[in-house]
């Protein structure tokens, strides 16, 4: 990356971070009090993705999951208990999270050097930092200090945008959240890496019912293809599909490309072309890849500032998966 490109992430990640101060977060926030933070996640990221190329998109994913619901405050790592259905056990998230236990290491190490120091919500957003840089996104410095939640409910979980949401209803859950209808599209683009489970897309292949077949939106051999992976009334349940086929560990713009030739896998990732002005962002990142990176960054540091407990507010966890 040259170094007119690294001033322009520079400056455009510094824009997206002025909201900072008043969330209370800085960057470098563990500089005093547990300088080895931000390296001990790194570490385990880095160990977890040798072992499993797939863990970086599961990582991604549950800090996206955790910051749509009560904020970015750890709640998505809370274990169930006999009287409470936690939010990792919702029909939303159910089996499909992956990445917890590279939290739960990155924990255990950092509390044997810094105990009762680093925050769970912090360990998560960091390692999302981590593995979008891990898989060749551009890094970008994560303002910390989110203190943990105490709360984890399930049916809190409506919070989370589904698969089959057209472009008005994501520009709109999207919003509640305070992110703009363009960075709704630019982290859309999380799905050029990861997997899905065949449910969350076969009733474009099949119809959702008698009177429907499959999505005229989708390319055709496409879909072909994808009957054969998850063919109706026959598909494993632990059958996973790539989101980008062509590279589905790496951090680019395939997922744009993908979809100009109809080859979104999700509905609501074709649905981004059913609107003039988000088709024209999906057009501009699939031809510049370092400016969807660089949108890329911008927005996650942003998502990662929603609804953060600071100060005093909730608890610094000794075990992320349940509370104090």
């Amino acid at each position: 990356m040259g170094l007119g490109v690294k001033m322009w992430v520079a400056l455009v990640l510094s824009l997206s971070l002025v909201g900072s101060m008043e969330s209370q977060l800085s960057a470098g926030f563990y500089g005093s009090t547990c300088s080895l933070a931000e390296f001990v996640v790194k570490d385990e990221v880095r160990k977890a993705f040798i072992r499993d190329k797939g863990i970086a998109a599961g990582l991604v994913r549950l800090h996206f999951h955790d910051c749509f619901v009560r904020g970015c405050d750890g709640s998505v790592l809370i274990d169930s208990t006999p009287s409470n259905t936690a939010e990792k056990d919702s029909p939303a998230n159910g089996p499909s999270l992956r990445g917890l236990e590279v939290i739960d290491s990155a924990k255990a190490r950092l509390e044997t050097i810094c105990k009762g120091v680093v925050s769970c919500a912090d360990i998560l957003a960091f390692a999302a930092r981590d593995s979008v840089e891990v898989t060749g996104g551009f890094g970008y410095d994560v303002p910390a200090g989110r203190r943990d939640g105490r709360v984890s409910v399930a049916s809190e979980t409506v919070d989370l945008p589904p698969p089959s949401l057209g472009v008005d209803q994501l520009t709109q859950t999207f919003a509640k959240k305070g992110l703009t209808q363009e960075e709704m599209v630019t982290l859309s683009g999380a799905h050029t890496i990861g997997r899905s489970h065949c449910a969350s897309f076969t009733s474009r292949l099949y119809g959702s019912n008698a009177t429907t077949g499959q999505d005229p939106s989708l390319d055709a051999n496409y879909a072909a293809q994808l009957k054969q992976q998850c063919p109706q009334g026959r598909t494993d349940p632990k059958t996973v599909i790539p989101m980008n086929p062509t590279s589905p560990n790496m951090m680019d713009n395939g997922y744009y490309v993908d979809i100009l030739s109809n080859r979104g896998l999700f509905a609501s990732d074709q649905a981004l072309l059913t609107n003039q002005v988000t088709g024209r962002q999906v057009s501009q990142n699939a031809a510049n890849g370092i400016l969807w990176k660089t949108r890329f960054a911008a927005a996650m540091a942003k998502m990662g500032q929603i609804g953060v407990l600071t100060g005093t507010a909730g608890e610094i966890r000794t075990h992320c998966r349940k509370i104090n």
